[in-house]
């Protein structure tokens, strides 16, 4: 067996040591295959959650993915007045962000608490639980990591592992750019709620009154939903800016620049998934 010089093992190590940083530092998709994708809220085609059920089931959109498939997806739900699901489960664990409304999702035998919009929980799966709407109009955006979404009856409930978390808006610690790096625009302010940054992850940017900036990703997956307020949306593949109210959806894959302005007289929340980090400008 041939051995290495110390000459060569430095110059091995070194060579693994560079692969390894350019693998870190190399964008998921090459800025040449960079694409993106936007949908209004106003051109949103809908649904029902359940088809079998009709007009009684809430009605339901995918912004992306298919939630009948075993694959991650992102939709908007939303509910009549009076709605309240009677006991059950998922077969999988999924997220929820408040749009509009008042929303109650936890156990059947809990007391209600009304979480307005921008509030967010997760549901795990196996969980037995009820969803409850309270106001006239609620709309949520609801998602998966994994699919088919489908409801099952309390009697096949399961433990696994995860527990439940209900974050009511009001308890959400927001940080500013004055704390974060990856902020450079002054007035906006971001919070975590599930992930890492080393991975897939989800947050949520708010973006003041008369904001003019851009978001910079190179990220393989990033998906923006408009949670609350209204943007004026421009990018590279946009021939003209377009007005974004909430639920409204962007996504992008590779190096690419979203350019957002607020022109309204409310500040505007974005829930942003995406596997790698980002930076507001």
């Amino acid at each position: 067996m041939s051995r290495l010089s110390s000459v060569d093992k430095q110059t091995r190590v070194t060579a693994l040591a560079t692969a390894f940083v350019t693998a870190l530092l190399s964008p998921a998709v090459s800025v040449a295959d960079a694409s993106s994708k936007v949908v209004a809220a106003s051109n949103i085609e809908w649904g029902y959650l359940n088809p079998l059920r009709g007009d009684k089931s809430p009605g339901a959109a995918d912004l992306w993915g298919n939630r009948t498939l075993d694959t991650a997806t992102g939709m908007l739900v939303r509910f009549k007045k009076g709605f309240e699901s009677p006991p059950h489960i998922h077969n999988i664990t999924y997220r929820g962000i408040v749009i509009e409304g008042q929303m109650h999702n936890d156990d059947p035998n809990a007391e209600k608490m009304w979480m307005p919009a921008g509030s967010f929980w997760t549901q795990p799966a196996g969980e037995d639980h009820t969803t409850a709407a309270n106001t006239e109009t609620n709309l949520i955006y609801l998602e998966i990591d994994s699919g088919p979404y489908l409801v099952k009856p309390s009697t096949a409930q399961f433990d696994n592992g995860e527990r439940p978390l209900n974050l009511h808006r009001d308890n959400i610690v927001w940080l500013g750019d004055s704390d974060l790096n990856d902020i450079q625009a002054n007035g906006v302010q971001s919070t975590y709620v599930w992930g890492s940054t080393a991975d897939m992850n989800g947050s949520m940017i708010k973006l003041p009154v008369g904001f003019d900036g851009e978001i910079i990703t190179d990220a393989s997956e990033f998906r923006a939903v408009l949670i609350s307020g209204s943007l004026d949306y421009s990018s590279k593949d946009q021939a003209a800016p377009q007005h974004l109210s909430a639920g409204s959806y962007v996504e992008s894959t590779g190096g690419f620049t979203h350019k957002m302005k607020n022109k309204g007289n409310t500040e505007s929340t974005l829930y942003i998934r995406t596997n790698r980090r980002y930076q507001v400008k």
